[in-house]
């Protein structure tokens, strides 16, 4: 394991917190009724705690980015229940889920989706800019904090491309954080960089997840990486082959 162990209680044990999320039974149907219909996800039951930092892996096509599209809610589900927090989110309307992702989750994705124009700095205040309009001054000092603790004090005013890959992701990672999301979704935040930037990046994950408490589910294909996570989920043909603590 790397950094500070997770809470390990999995589906079925007995917990006194509600956990972060709740899966159960969720299955997800493209081009339903079609000639082409397709199930990608059959039934899938998973719970994740807080304070987890959970790999996700398995084959291409096996359904990961269709699940974790899902636990953003940025997909629905065909069928089944997902509770966020305690909270149903079948049946909310799509402003209620909008709030609910601004406030509950933060994204890495594989590729950094920096704004070119934008300084470091900018690009980490752009989520409080485009939900209020405007920048605070306590959001500006929570960006320059975030930037600072992902070691990226001095490359506060660089713009994306006097940045490298790994410093831009771990701008990506600053801007996943400013709102303080108690789970981040991170859909191969390294599959875009070489070894060692790769490894700074998921590095700087872990340390925001032992300092902060703040639940991860990373999806991978590298198995190194998968190993540093506390917790193994396994998904093959769209169903949890496996889950079980690393």
């Amino acid at each position: 394991m790397d950094g500070a162990s997770g809470n390990l209680e999995h589906v079925g044990t007995t917990s006194q917190v509600a956990p972060l999320i709740e899966l159960d039974g969720v299955r997800k149907t493209y081009n339903l009724g079609r000639p082409n219909e397709s199930e990608v996800l059959h039934g899938v039951t998973l719970q994740v705690n807080r304070s987890e930092f959970v790999a996700l892996i398995g084959p291409s096509g096996s359904g990961k980015s269709t699940l974790l599209n899902i636990v953003g809610l940025l997909e629905t589900m065909s069928s089944g229940s997902y509770r966020l927090q305690g909270e149903e989110v079948v049946g909310l309307t799509d402003a209620e889920l909008t709030l609910r992702r601004r406030s509950s989750l933060g994204f890495v994705f594989q590729f950094h989706h920096l704004l070119p124009a934008f300084t470091a700095l900018e690009n980490v205040t752009m989520p409080a800019l485009m939900r209020e309009g405007h920048v605070s001054s306590k959001q500006l000092a929570r960006a320059r904090e975030l930037l600072d603790a992902v070691g990226l004090s001095k490359a506060m005013g660089k713009r994306p491309s006097e940045l490298s890959g790994g410093m831009q992701q771990r701008v990506a990672i600053a801007r996943a954080l400013v709102h303080s999301p108690p789970l981040v979704l991170a859909d191969e935040p390294t599959g875009n960089l070489d070894t060692v930037s790769s490894d700074e990046v998921f590095s700087q994950m872990r340390r925001m997840h032992a300092e902060r408490g703040i639940s991860f589910v990373v999806v991978t294909h590298d198995p190194r990486l998968a190993a540093r996570c506390d917790r193994l989920v396994e998904l093959i043909d769209g169903r949890i082959a496996r889950d079980e603590p690393t």
